[in-house]
């Protein structure tokens, strides 16, 4: 009798929420997909035709910006937690505009890349492999930047309080956007190794 009751109480404490589990799920099935589009790039550079070229520097400084909004994103869930509204409104403003700001910086990236002679139609080469895997991830930013500003229009209409369902809404947005952080860093690492 005492096993069951102490397997319940241990089955409650490592139960996942199904919607952290769902995304969860989703985040592996992304993630699968950049390895597909990285093993592309690795298995089509071997075959030959293959140009290659410096990153044009706008895509480091544009890692800093996306590197810095996780930062905000953290700082801004921890304040949502302490209850200092002020701050966790504030934060999050910043995360937004500085998600902004990455997709803006990756457009000039595509531009720099363009002036340097690498069209984004041209076939498989290594400049159309960077459009489509930055691009990709830009997209999924893109869902990112969305869903903060669901979460900006939740923190300045709603009353503040962190009611659970709140507190797991906002730690699900925070996964996703520090997911879309690394994502970013591995690409970029890929990048900078493939050329």
């Amino acid at each position: 009798m005492m096993d069951v009751a102490v397997n319940k109480e241990m089955k409650g404490r490592n139960k996942i929420h199904p919607q952290k589990f769902a995304l969860y799920a989703a985040l592996a099935s992304i993630m699968m997909m950049f390895a597909a589009f990285t093993s592309a790039l690795v298995v089509r550079r071997a075959a030959g035709n293959w140009l290659e070229f410096r990153l044009p520097d706008i895509f480091f400084y544009s890692t800093a910006v996306i590197l810095l909004s996780s930062v905000t994103m953290q700082a801004s869930y921890y304040y949502f937690k302490k209850g200092n509204a002020a701050l966790y409104r504030t934060l999050l403003v910043i995360t937004t505009v500085l998600g902004i700001s990455f997709i803006y910086l990756q457009y000039q990236g595509w531009t720099a890349m363009y002036d340097i002679g690498l069209p984004l139609s041209g076939g498989p080469v290594s400049g159309s492999f960077i459009y489509l895997i930055s691009g990709a991830h830009a997209a999924h930013v893109l869902g990112g930047i969305a869903v903060l500003v669901v979460a900006l229009l939740h923190a300045y209409i709603l009353p503040y309080k962190a009611t659970p369902r709140r507190k797991l809404r906002f730690e699900m947005s925070l996964i996703y956007w520090h997911f879309v952080d690394f994502l970013w860093v591995y690409l970029l690492t890929f990048f900078v190794l493939q050329s």
